[in-house]
C-alpha cells in the first residue's frame, strides 16, 4: 500500500494524487493532514504477480498453453525456455501487449484484464535491447520518463537517480555515448522510476562483461531488498541458479517444472534424460536441457 501525507486544505497536491493513481483510494484525515492509501496492503502474503490458464494465439499458433504461476512480494522469480518456448508471449500478455485467448492476469492485485490500465501502472519493463530519444542527455531522459509516470521531474530528483546507478558524472551525456553496461543500468532505472511493485526483465545481462554484469545484480538485489518482485528471462544457468529464488522452465508453450534452482535439481536429478547430459554433479543446466532437448531452437 502506498501513503503519501499532505497537509489539510493541500487541495490541488491532493487533486495531482487522486488524477495519476488508481481509483482505488483511502482518504483519512487527522491532526491537520490527510492521508492517501492506495492500491492493496501489501503487508503479507501478498503476491506481486498470479497468472491463471494463461493462453495466448496468434491464428493458428498456440504460443502459450495454460500457463500458471505466482511470484511473491520481494522475490526474483525466473521464466526460463528455449527459443520460441513461449517467454516472450507470456511478458507480452502481463504487460498488456497482446490480448490472452483465455485465462487471469492479475499484478498486485489489481485484474489486469478488467483494468489494464492500472495493472501497467504497477509494472516497470526493461526490454533486451532499449533505445532512447537520441537528442536528449539522460538526466532529461530521467526527468521526461519520471514526469510520464508522475513521478518529480526535479534535476535534484533525477541527479539522485542517477547516483544511485552510478550515473551521475554521465548525467550531460547522451544515450548512445554510454557504454553498453551503463545504458542497461539507465534502462533498469528508468522502468522503475515510478516504483512499481513488479519489474519484468528480459535478458538484462545479456552481452554484458562480469563488472557490469555484478552491478546491475546488486541494484536488482537492492530492489528485492525494497520489496519489489521481479520477473526476469535469461538463458544463463548459472546466473538462474545463483540469484532466482524460484524458476519456472516453459517449453512449447506450457510450464514443464517449476521450483527452486536447488528443487528442480533434486527433483529430477535421477531422471534418465538429466542423467544422460550431465558430466558430473547435476547442475539446473542439465536438468533444463533434459527437459526441454538438446536441439538448437531458432
Amino acid at each position: 500500500m502506498i501513503r503519501r501525507s499532505y497537509p489539510a486544505g493541500s487541495a490541488s497536491n491532493l487533486w495531482s494524487v487522486v488524477c495519476r493513481l488508481s481509483p482505488s483510494l483511502t482518504l483519512t484525515t487527522g491532526a491537520g493532514s490527510i492521508a492517501v492509501a492506495v492500491g492493496p496492503d501489501r503487508s503479507s502474503g501478498h503476491r506481486a504477480l498470479e497468472i491463471s490458464d494463461l493462453t495466448v494465439t496468434y491464428g493458428p499458433t498456440a504460443a502459450v498453453q495454460g500457463v500458471s504461476f505466482s511470484i511473491n512480494e520481494g522475490e526474483i522469480f525466473g521464466l526460463l525456455g528455449p527459443n520460441g518456448a513461449g517467454k516472450t508471449s507470456t511478458l507480452s500478455a502481463i504487460e498488456g501487449l497482446v490480448k490472452p485467448g483465455s485465462g487471469a492476469i492479475k499484478v498486485d492485485g489489481i485484474d489486469a484484464r478488467a483494468r489494464p490500465g492500472d495493472a501497467r501502472a504497477r509494472i516497470g519493463v526493461q526490454l533486451q535491447s532499449t533505445s532512447f530519444q537520441k537528442e536528449l542527455t539522460i538526466r532529461e531522459l530521467v526527468r521526461l520518463y519520471s514526469g510520464l509516470y508522475g513521478a518529480s521531474r526535479s534535476k535534484s530528483a533525477a541527479d539522485e537517480h542517477l547516483a544511485a546507478v552510478h550515473l551521475d558524472e554521465e548525467a550531460g551525456k547522451r544515450f548512445g555515448q554510454l557504454s553498453g553496461g551503463q545504458q542497461k543500468r539507465l534502462a533498469l532505472l528508468i522502468a522503475t522510476v515510478h516504483d512499481p511493485p513488479l519489474v519484468l526483465l528480459d535478458e538484462p545481462t545479456a552481452g554484458l562483461d562480469p563488472q557490469s554484469r555484478r552491478q546491475l545484480w546488486e541494484r536488482i538485489e537492492h530492489m528485492r531488498r525494497s520489496g519489489r518482485s521481479v520477473l526476469l528471462t535469461t538463458h544463463s544457468m548459472e546466473e538462474a541458479q545463483s540469484v532466482c529464488d524460484r524458476v519456472a522452465i516453459i517449453d512449447h508453450g506450457k510450464i514443464v517444472s517449476l521450483d527452486t534452482p536447488a528443487g528442480l535439481i533434486a527433483k529430477h536429478r535421477d531422471d534418465p534424460q538429466v542423467k544422460r547430459v550431465a558430466r558430473g554433479e547435476v547442475t539446473l543446466e542439465d536438468v533444463f536441457i533434459g527437459l526441454t532437448g538438446s536441439e538448437l531452437r531458432d
